[in-house]
């Protein structure tokens, strides 16, 4: 019986040796195996939007039992920025990737290499001009901007000068909304002319000036479209500063609280607004399906509406918009 309880107090300090002994970098490596590892990659921060998508995530995050990081650049005029994100992303050899690319063609070669290393990629928000996302969540841009059009032919009579600030012309959500509202322009309302399409970069302070211009190089527009949140705001800001409140139709994208309070005030005609916290969420959920191997349709639509004064505090639109 010695002989036995001897062996077993050696055969202990043994194995509390090697647990001593085991590399502390270990631990965390196997915790990571065991709970996927998924950074999403944004178009930015600087507006709520983003926050809103990253409050989504977040949810799915905790619902699905994954680990997520969000970034973005500064602003989505910042592609390189982006782009060096994304490589940071994948050399850390995550379980899958999310990516709103702030230029569809730039970050093909970076999704290339996923693809080479196994690694899922979901698009959220803003697609890329590839097969390799196995699926993208977004709203439906070019509906959602035709019905934003629709409302705009309607607001001014179906006749008339309007413009359009986009906040880029190489992300899919800025060529969608672009083309989804000029295209349903020209095909339905002959009398409507848009007298200038501009690019603001997302950005406020730049739109305005963009949209002052065109103001004043047109003093009898009627309309304008801003395809996004910093679009849309600069649009309005341009439109208080040169005193045509109530003279020119502001329609916006988005939802974030200087739209809403100028929407409530009757400055801003309405909006359509994205669904943002559904779509981080669909977002990690596709990934986390993409992990069991699951097929998962090509396009995951997060849906859209159009809001006004009439119904921005209705029980279908409040819980869409975002402060």
């Amino acid at each position: 019986m010695k002989t036995r309880k001897t062996l077993l107090a050696i055969v202990g300090a043994v194995l509390a040796g090697l647990l001593v002994t085991l590399p502390a970098s270990q631990i965390p490596a196997a915790q990571a195996a065991a709970k996927p590892y998924i950074p999403l990659i944004s178009k930015g921060f600087q507006h709520q939007f983003w926050q809103a998508v990253k409050q989504g995530a977040e949810k799915a995050a905790k619902d699905f039992n994954v680990t997520i990081t969000f970034e973005g650049p500064e602003s989505e005029s910042q592609v390189d920025k982006q782009i060096e994100m994304l490589q940071a992303a994948l050399d850390k050899k995550p379980s899958a990737i999310g990516l709103a690319a702030l230029d569809s063609k730039a970050v093909i070669p970076l999704l290339e290499r996923a693809r080479a290393l196994k690694i899922p990629v979901i698009g959220f928000d803003s697609g890329v001009d590839s097969d390799i996302p196995l699926t993208t969540a977004a709203t439906n841009n070019v509906a959602a901007a035709s019905l934003a059009a629709d409302k705009m032919a309607a607001l001014i009579g179906g006749a008339g000068e309007i413009a359009v600030i986009v906040h880029d012309q190489t992300s899919r959500t800025g060529i969608d909304r672009r083309d989804g509202f000029v295209n349903r322009i020209k095909a339905k309302y002959p009398k409507i002319t848009i007298v200038a399409v501009q690019y603001g970069g997302g950005d406020q302070l730049k739109s305005t000036d963009l949209a002052k211009a065109i103001i004043q190089g047109h003093p009898n527009i009627k309309g304008f479209f801003g395809a996004n949140e910093g679009s849309a705001i600069g649009v309005l800001n341009g439109v208080v500063e040169l005193k045509r409140t109530g003279k020119i139709v502001v329609v916006g994208y988005d939802s974030g609280q200087q739209q809403m309070d100028a929407i409530r005030k009757g400055v801003m005609a309405g909006a359509i607004t994205q669904n943002p916290v559904g779509i981080g969420y669909k977002c990690v959920e596709a990934a986390v399906k993409a992990l069991k191997g699951e097929k998962l349709p090509k396009n995951t639509d997060t849906g859209f509406f159009w809001y006004d004064k009439t119904n921005i505090d209705s029980p279908q639109i409040a819980p869409l918009l975002y402060k």
